[in-house]
């Protein structure tokens, strides 16, 4: 156990049990536990394989490669359809994680060897997304937008795809693109 990351499991939460046990189960493995992103997460030779978090709703463990499972008993979850790599088996009650507890070892069993092989998920190049036309339009006018937007990293340029794409009305995709162009200019991403 990773004494920075008993106060995940020691603050008062609605799902404090459930992680709890889930904590108890990956201990079960060989895997290595470290804070990422504020929550749990569980590595093996520094590659992040199963992290622990918490919705309102539910309670998750998500599978960084988990569309590399094979997923036989059907418990894998897409969160988006933007989501590439990671599943999510969810969790409502610490009934259902005790039922599920040998299931849950073999999926993290099959995450480890995953890593060990050296498996990667084959990702969408950022040319497979589609760019809305007011962004194409705004890059066609503004050549340092462009460069800027070109500048960062694949994954920046897939955040704002998706962020200027999701939006049904044009009015909407151009105030989302208006108020983006300053961070896009400096160099950062949606989150930074």
């Amino acid at each position: 156990m990773n004494p920075k990351v008993d106060f995940f499991f020691n603050k008062t939460s609605k799902w404090q049990q459930e992680y709890a046990y889930l904590r108890k189960i990956i201990h079960q493995t060989e895997l290595t536990e470290e804070l990422k992103w504020g929550c749990p997460c569980y590595t093996f030779q520094k590659t992040n394989v199963v992290l622990i978090h918490g919705f309102k709703e539910y309670c998750a463990l998500l599978f960084h490669k988990g569309a590399l499972l094979k997923d036989t008993d059907g418990i894998l979850i897409q969160q988006t359809e933007n989501v590439q790599a990671a599943r999510q088996t969810r969790f409502t009650s610490l009934e259902q994680i005790e039922a599920m507890e040998s299931t849950l070892k073999a999926y993290i069993y099959e995450a480890i060897e995953v890593e060990r092989a050296g498996l990667k998920v084959e990702l969408k190049k950022t040319s497979e997304f589609s760019m809305p036309e007011e962004f194409r339009q705004v890059l066609g006018e503004y050549a340092e937008l462009k460069t800027a937007f070109e500048a960062l990293t694949p994954g920046r340029q897939r955040g704002y795809l998706l962020h200027f794409s999701q939006p049904k009305q044009a009015k909407t995709r151009e105030s989302r693109i208006e108020k983006c162009i300053p961070q896009i200019l400096e160099g950062k991403g949606l989150t930074d």
